[in-house]
C-alpha cells in the first residue's frame, strides 16, 4: 500500500485519490470501463431479449390460431368418417338385397319354364285354333277334286282335329288354369328382374357416395395437413426464438455475475480504505464521523462517478 497515505490533508481530511497507489488507480480505471462496457452490453442485450420474447408471444398466439383452425377441419374428417363408415354398412345391406332378389329372378325363370313343361305343345292348342283348321280343311274338301287317297286322307285329318277338337273343349278351364299360372310366372320374373335392376342401381348410388365422402375426406386432410405444416414450421420458429432468449440469458446472467463481481472489488476496497483510516488517524486522535463516511464512500464514487451502472435484466 505503499504511497496510499501520502498525500493526506491537513486537519485530518485525507483526499480520496490519495487513498489508493498507483497500481490500485489503474485497475479502478480499468473496472471502471469494464463496468460501463458491461452496463451497455447488458443494456443492448436486454432489448434484444425483450424483441425474441415479443417474437415468443407472436408466435405461440399464430400457434394457437392454426390449431383453432385446425379443428374445423378435423371435425369434419371425423364427421365425413362416420358417414363413410355408415355408408360401407349401407353397401352391404344393399349387396344382400340384391343378392336376393338375384335368387328371386334365378327362382322366377326356373318357374317359367316349369310351367311351360308342364303341357305338351299340342296340348296348349285353344279349341278355336282347332275350329279354324276343321274349317280350312273343309273348305279344301269343297273346292277341290282330290284323288281318292287324298280325300280319305283330308276325310281322316278331319276326324282327327273333330276328336282333338273335343277333347280341347273338354280341357278348356285345365288351358286357362294353366295359362295364368304362366301370365303369373312370367309377371313374377319381371318384377323379380325389375327389382335386381332396381338394386343394382341403388347399389351404384351408394357407391358413389361412399366415393364421394372419401374424395371430402382427403381434401380435407390435406387443408388439415397443411395447417399441421404450418403449426410444426411456426413450432420450430418458436423453438429457436427460445433457444435465442435462453442463450442471451446465460450470457447476461454471466456479464451480471461479472459485473457484481466487479462491485464486490470495489466495496471491498472501500473496507480497505476504512482500515487504512482508522490506523492512519490512530496517532491523530479519532476520526470523525464525517471523514469516516467521506473517506469509506470516495473510492466508490470515484468508480461511479462518469454514469451510473445498472443490472438490469
Amino acid at each position: 500500500m505503499e504511497g496510499l497515505l501520502r498525500a493526506a490533508a491537513p486537519r485530518g481530511i485525507v483526499p480520496p485519490r490519495a487513498l489508493l497507489s498507483d497500481e490500485e488507480e489503474r485497475e479502478d480505471r480499468d473496472e471502471r470501463e469494464r463496468l460501463r462496457s458491461v452496463d451497455t452490453k447488458l443494456r443492448s442485450l436486454f432489448e434484444r431479449r425483450e424483441d425474441l420474447i415479443a417474437e415468443v408471444r407472436r408466435l405461440s398466439s399464430e400457434q394457437k390460431s392454426i390449431y383453432d383452425r385446425r379443428q374445423v377441419p378435423q371435425v369434419e374428417v371425423e364427421r365425413l368418417y362416420e358417414e363413410h363408415h355408415l355408408l360401407g354398412r349401407r353397401i352391404a345391406e344393399v349387396r344382400n338385397a340384391r343378392e336376393a332378389a338375384r335368387k328371386k329372378v334365378e327362382d322366377a325363370i326356373v318357374q317359367v319354364r316349369e310351367v311351360r313343361l308342364t303341357f305338351a305343345p299340342g296340348e296348349r292348342v285353344r279349341p278355336e285354333q282347332i275350329r279354324k283348321e276343321i274349317a280350312d280343311l273343309e273348305l279344301r274338301q269343297q273346292t277341290r277334286a282330290l284323288p281318292l287317297d287324298e280325300e280319305n286322307a283330308l276325310i281322316a285329318l278331319l276326324r282327327q282335329r273333330t276328336h282333338e277338337l273335343r277333347q280341347a273343349e273338354t280341357r278348356t278351364a285345365v288351358v286357362a288354369a294353366h295359362q295364368q299360372k304362366l301370365k303369373d310366372s312370367e309377371a313374377a320374373l319381371a318384377a323379380a328382374r325389375e327389382e335386381f335392376a332396381l338394386r343394382g342401381k341403388e347399389l351404384a348410388a351408394v357407391k358413389a357416395e361412399r366415393d364421394s365422402k372419401m374424395v371430402a375426406v382427403r381434401e380435407k386432410l390435406e387443408v388439415a395437413g397443411g395447417l399441421i405444416a404450418s403449426l410444426r414450421e411456426k413450432g420450430r420458429a418458436r423453438a429457436e426464438a427460445m433457444a435465442k432468449v435462453d442463450s442471451l440469458s446465460r450470457e447476461m446472467d454471466e456479464l451480471e455475475r461479472e459485473a457484481r463481481g466487479l462491485l464486490a472489488k470495489s466495496r471491498e476496497r472501500r473496507e480497505q480504505a476504512r482500515r487504512m483510516i482508522r490506523t492512519y488517524s490512530h496517532t491523530r486522535g479519532p476520526p470523525s464521523e464525517e471523514l469516516l463516511a467521506t473517506t469509506a464512500e470516495a473510492q466508490l464514487e470515484e468508480l461511479l462517478k462518469r454514469g451510473k451502472i445498472t443490472l438490469g435484466g
